[in-house]
């Protein structure tokens, strides 16, 4: 079972740019969906994106297609969130997380989580 770390989280104005990276240790890394969710204050955890094993296939919520990218390094055991154009509404703890599940988007099939990175964006 892989453990996650992420890191890259910050204070940044509106319409700034942010790169979250999900580091993964052990050797299973290429075989787990990986995903983002994020939490804010008062808020239930939603579903950011999420992507295959391979990379060959993404999921974006509709809040963030066309501004966050996601992506995986599988020889470096790394996910990657790059996130452009950030709003206000962006500024939450942000979580990565894997499953043995085939591409979901609920996450209620993640089995494991990294501790959480803050966003907080400034308008």
């Amino acid at each position: 079972q892989v453990q996650l770390v992420e890191s890259g989280g910050g204070l940044v104005q509106a319409g700034g740019s942010l790169r979250l990276s999900c580091a993964a240790s052990g050797r299973t890394f290429s075989t787990y969906t990986m995903g983002w969710f994020r939490q804010a204050p008062g808020k239930e955890r939603e579903f950011v994106a999420a992507i295959s094993w391979s990379g060959g296939v993404i999921y974006y919520a509709d809040s963030v297609k066309g501004r966050f990218t996601i992506s995986r390094d599988n020889a470096k055991n790394t996910m990657y969130l790059q996130m452009n154009s950030l709003k206000s509404e962006d500024t939450a703890v942000y979580y990565c997380a894997a499953t043995r599940s085939i591409n979901t988007v609920s996450y209620t099939q993640y089995t494991t989580w990294g501790q959480g990175t803050q966003v907080t964006v400034s308008s």
